[in-house]
């Protein structure tokens, strides 16, 4: 709970009380007063981190303008930060915003790999440069064989998409509409498409150093190990104790989920979400009650 909370919470209890009237009880009331305003004033704005598919916004759909406006009011009260799997382009495509990293404090793309700190580029890694082509062609290739033996619903483009810091596994193809998405997702659930193609490559390749996390509904991350979503608090944690407590809100929090190293990490407070109306609604719980 943040300070800000606790203290509006303190001072509901205290109008309630029938003790508020009593002079002794009002000035120890007083002193707890002053040291909550003090905790709150040393503890700075808290932190709120953001996945964005299927917590802002709908999957790989344009935020509502609801969800944008309430943004806009939440950032008076607290930091933002968004952590996205996908890249830059595509976070500004559904955000909304092609000038995104100077709308909030801080902007995480490809989990924190492409880092921007109030629209300044602080970081950026390459999983090419960590693996080498010589690892990654083979890698590449194996997965590409495996996706032309699999039957699925639909099948179109852009099965492998290279970014920056990983590397995108997409079965049904990037470029499927939204009724195929959708048919996949399902056809997924049922037969555990990605889990068993991540069996797969573990089995094929035991000793690549990479990890492999399941997001949105179509695909599955594959970068080294250490560059999940907890990449985006190596830029967080020099200026740690400008803040008070560090959220962060997913929708795929369970292990092997894209949003779980972040979620479950001992310095983040996490919140399981299941659409972008219940991460509004929990927000309006903390901030706005």
């Amino acid at each position: 709970m943040t300070g800000n909370v606790t203290l509006t919470r303190f001072l509901k209890n205290v109008n309630k009380s029938k003790l508020a009237g009593n002079f002794a009880v009002s000035v120890e009331l007083n002193k707890q007063i002053i040291f909550l305003k003090f905790f709150c004033e040393m503890g700075g704005k808290d932190l709120c981190l953001f996945d964005v598919d299927g917590t802002l916004t709908l999957s790989r759909l344009p935020i509502n303008p609801k969800m944008k406006i309430f943004l806009s009011e939440l950032h008076k009260k607290v930091a933002i930060g968004l952590v996205g799997g996908s890249d830059l382009e595509k976070i500004r495509e559904q955000m909304g915003d092609q000038n995104l990293e100077e709308a909030y404090d801080y902007v995480f793309a490809q989990n924190g790999l492409v880092a921007y700190k109030e629209g300044k580029l602080i970081g950026k890694e390459s999983i090419l440069k960590y693996m080498g082509e010589e690892k990654l062609q083979p890698f590449i290739n194996f997965c590409l064989g495996y996706m032309s033996q699999l039957s699925l619903p639909a099948k179109r483009g852009n099965f492998v998409e290279f970014r920056s810091g990983l590397i995108n596994i997409c079965p049904v193809g990037r470029s499927c509409s939204q009724k195929e998405r959708d048919e996949f997702a399902a056809y997924d659930k049922v037969h555990r498409i990605r889990e068993q193609f991540i069996e797969a490559i573990q089995k094929k390749f035991p000793d690549l150093g990479l990890n492999y996390s399941i997001g949105g509904q179509i695909s599955f991350d594959c970068f080294p190990i250490g560059w999940d979503k907890t990449y985006c608090l190596k830029h967080i944690f020099p200026d740690r104790d400008t803040y008070g407590n560090i959220h962060f809100f997913g929708d795929k929090t369970f292990p092997g989920g894209n949003d779980y190293e972040l979620f479950s990490h001992e310095a983040v407070i996490g919140h399981t979400v299941t659409s972008p109306e219940d991460t509004m609604e929990q927000l309006k719980q903390m901030y706005f009650s």
